[in-house]
């Protein structure tokens, strides 16, 4: 989300293989355990002129899926890198 902010996207159709995702976005309340995370969700929501959030079952979408298995086979470990460093590390001197 925040990278579609930054390229100044506002209008969105993210599409996601989880469906529990869909739910814990439109109905965040129920899932108290993730309330921090979802708090930020319905942040960056509020900056969208148009947001939504659709479930695409996989068998749907081949292309993706075949992707996200290839990924999961590869014998090396994956890193995630952001631009923003954890808290818990001090920024670029």
């Amino acid at each position: 989300m925040h990278s579609m902010l930054v390229h100044d996207k506002r209008r969105v159709n993210f599409q996601t293989d989880s469906a529990q995702l869909v739910k814990m976005v439109s109905k965040p309340a129920e899932w108290p355990a993730f309330a921090i995370l979802l708090e930020e969700v319905e942040k960056y929501k509020g900056m969208f002129q148009e947001f939504s959030l659709t479930h695409i079952p996989r068998t749907k979408n081949t292309k993706a899926d075949k992707l996200a298995r290839s990924a999961r086979a590869q014998p090396q470990d994956v890193y995630y890198i952001n631009s923003i460093p954890p808290a818990s590390l001090p920024g670029p001197a």
